[in-house]
């Protein structure tokens, strides 16, 4: 059981993931699809500055942390010795680089339409930070870190999609764009599915040593156990946008409204398995060491 830093690194973790995934999938959904929600930019453009202040404000919030972490008082936070002592660790590396990507990103957003590419560069910079601290960069190879961001960036394409797509599926009007934003966000997935999960296996089996060692810390760690709860959430997800690809999708491109409003419950029950996902990642990454 954590104790009560513990269970605030994981919240304030929680949150850092939301506000981070939140804002580079929206901006990513801007880009790749900018013709399907054009008449969604502008609320679009509002979620992503929300999402991206709750990032910053958890990116500082996590970063002083780390000082009362590290005197089990809450004065730590504003240690100056203290975080001055944790800016010349990776930690602090990853800290600017993050505060870095994601002004980056604001600095898009604010320039609307001519900044799209700006507000992406942001967002890569900014999941480029979770490579620069954590197990990944303790093993040294720059290409596994590089599978991280393409493992993350999948992640934050499927967050930033599930939003605008719920919102045109409620709308009647917008049944067609609808089903034509459903139909090509399924094709990339087709590709990228298959790639996330080679990416998550590649990244397992490289910081556990092996299918022998990652069999014993799977089943024989409270780390382990959390990671199976991950993995039997992303299954029941990854069901879901099955069924959204196979049923709903092609009976909303033949005018089923009623499709429509199933897609969109099953949305909110995606939405409903990402958030518990991100829950239990922040408890891996927060209060749970994977054994080496």
């Amino acid at each position: 059981m954590p104790d009560f830093w513990g269970i605030v690194s994981i919240i304030v973790k929680f949150l850092l993931y939301i506000g981070v995934f939140g804002a580079v999938g929206t901006v990513l959904t801007r880009l790749v699809f900018a013709q399907l929600v054009t008449s969604l930019d502008l609320s679009l453009r509002r979620r992503a500055f929300a999402f991206a202040a709750l990032a910053l404000v958890a990116t500082i919030f996590s970063y002083a942390l780390r000082g009362a972490m590290l005197t089990g008082e809450a004065s730590g936070m504003v240690d100056t010795e203290m975080l001055g002592l944790l800016w010349d660790t990776p930690v602090g590396a990853a800290f600017v680089t993050r505060l870095a990507g994601i002004f980056i990103l604001i600095l898009g957003l604010a320039l609307a339409a001519a900044g799209r590419w700006i507000a992406v560069l942001g967002g890569v910079v900014t999941l480029w930070s979770f490579a620069r601290v954590g197990h990944v960069p303790d093993h040294g190879a720059v290409w596994l870190s590089a599978v991280l961001l393409l493992h993350l960036l999948g992640v934050a394409f499927w967050i930033g999609i599930l939003s605008p797509l719920k919102r045109l599926t409620n709308e009647e009007d917008n049944l067609e764009p609808a089903a034509t934003l459903a139909h090509r966000f399924g094709q990339i997935a087709t590709l990228a599915v298959p790639a996330l999960i080679g990416a998550g296996v590649i990244l397992l089996w490289r910081l556990t040593g092996g299918i022998d060692a990652g069999i014993n810390v799977i089943l024989g760690t409270a780390y382990g156990w959390t990671l199976l709860l991950k993995i039997a959430i992303v299954a029941a997800l990854l069901g879901l946008a099955a069924a959204n690809k196979l049923r709903f999708v092609p009976a909303m491109q033949t005018g089923d409204i009623g499709a429509a409003r199933r897609l969109s419950q099953s949305i909110t029950l995606e939405w409903m398995a990402i958030l518990i996902i991100l829950l239990v990642t922040a408890t891996l990454t927060s209060v749970l060491s994977l054994p080496m």
